[in-house]
């Protein structure tokens, strides 16, 4: 990658906040907030940002258990997306890696640049999110198309494929693109928009996703305002849930959730970075259960934990869910994964 090209967390961060004017509400909050910690130990104010008792999991909250887990042994392990036989991609450094559930390398897709999202659709075709640009591979890593990049200040970081086309996060924008199979936009969801009752996407660093649920319809998070965005492929807000909150049914930090994926019963699947968990929700937003807290993550949730400073990535998590309802996450310091399945009910 050249010089030119690279661009800092600091730098994403001064380019999204000239467009939502989101740094100067951060900062009164963070100022409110540490206000509020110091009068809590005067006098235990309630509304104190304080991660103390959240960073434990309750157990009776945890339906999932761990099947197996391995190192993905792929360089700046960045998402994870389940293709034909519940074979595991992985967006990585240098390529498009294949493991099975036991970690073994089936195949690998190298790439010219780093690969930020990946997705795969039911025939086999793979996509990959490069930074500025979408990559098209058949099932066997042979490369079909290089798309042309939509615009300025790109900055690819979630796919998802379904009937009515290709979905590409671009956090960069604070816009989902709708791709027909030929590469061309053909639409654009998620901009503020009064007219059609869009509030606008608010994405603080490169922490943008795209799912399809088994209805058709959209999920996209919102991270910079604690929720999900469900829309139709043609861009109309069906609904958007979510809380902040360091409680467990909803979402704290600055920016969260980071990540998102739809189980086969429709129900949602979430990730978060800062205190890293992975937790579901009903098909409306209710609060279901943890698939792992905390604690599954002892180096992510480290203070000032950094897998690549020059990708704007400060730790986090992603997941996907394979046919058999099967959920992996991926530790983005660590590279780990993890294969969870549903603990067996009393």
């Amino acid at each position: 990658m050249k010089p030119s090209n690279r661009l800092t967390r600091r730098q994403f961060l001064r380019r999204g906040a000239l467009g939502s004017g989101w740094v100067a509400v951060a900062g009164a909050a963070l100022t409110a907030s540490r206000g509020r910690g110091r009068a809590a130990a005067a006098d235990a104010n309630p509304f104190a940002y304080d991660l103390g008792n959240a960073a434990h999991t309750d157990p009776k909250l945890i339906h999932y258990e761990t099947a197996a887990a391995f190192a993905s042994g792929v360089g700046d392990a960045r998402r994870l997306a389940f293709g034909p036989g519940d074979r595991l991609h992985v967006a990585g450094k240098t390529a498009i890696t294949i493991l099975d559930l036991r970690g073994a390398k089936l195949q690998e897709i190298p790439l010219a640049a780093p690969a930020r999202c990946v997705a795969v659709g039911p025939d086999g075709m793979i996509y990959a999110g490069l930074r500025d640009h979408v990559e098209v591979f058949d099932a066997s890593g042979r490369k079909l198309a290089s798309w042309e990049s939509p615009g300025k200040k790109v900055w690819l970081s979630g796919l998802a494929v379904g009937e009515k086309g290709i979905f590409a996060a671009d956090a960069g924008n604070r816009v989902v693109l709708r791709y027909d199979p030929a590469g061309k936009v053909t639409a654009r969801i998620g901009e503020r928009n009064k007219q059609r009752n869009v509030p606008g996407l608010i994405v603080p660093s490169p922490y943008l996703d795209v799912a399809l649920g088994p209805d058709g319809l959209l999920r996209v998070n919102n991270p910079g305002r604690h929720c999900i965005d469900i829309y139709t492929p043609d861009g109309d807000l069906e609904l958007s849930w979510g809380k902040p909150t360091a409680a467990i049914e909803g979402f704290c930090g600055c920016c969260n959730p980071i990540a998102i994926e739809v189980l086969p019963d429709g129900r949602h699947l979430t990730c978060e970075k800062g205190l890293p968990r992975v937790k579901v929700y009903s098909a409306t937003g209710q609060f279901d259960c943890v698939v792992a807290g905390p604690e599954s993550f002892p180096e992510n949730a480290k203070t000032g934990s950094i897998s690549d400073k020059s990708d704007g990535v400060l730790g986090g998590l992603d997941a996907a869910v394979d046919s058999q309802g099967r959920i992996c996450t991926l530790d983005l310091v660590t590279g780990r994964v993890a294969v969870m399945k549903a603990k067996a009910k009393v």
